[in-house]
């Protein structure tokens, strides 16, 4: 993979043990909704992070067989 490194496995970590810290202490300060959403607002983070990866994925797969 051309563009690929371990930064965004790290990144990916990072923020997943960001965001479970953070929900950690909103559920000790009984914030269980801004919890949630804080978790939900992480998931979407790391989609949108792989989503690209996707992207990158095919634009090298029509590259590499020349299609389109």
């Amino acid at each position: 993979m051309n563009g690929f490194n371990i930064d965004l496995i790290f990144r990916i970590a990072g923020i997943g043990i960001f965001i479970s810290v953070l929900t950690i202490v909103l559920k000790q300060a009984g914030k269980e909704e801004q919890a949630q959403m804080l978790t939900l607002g992480g998931v979407v983070v790391v989609l949108l992070m792989v989503i690209q990866l996707i992207n990158e994925l095919f634009s090298n797969i029509k590259t590499i067989f020349n299609l389109f």
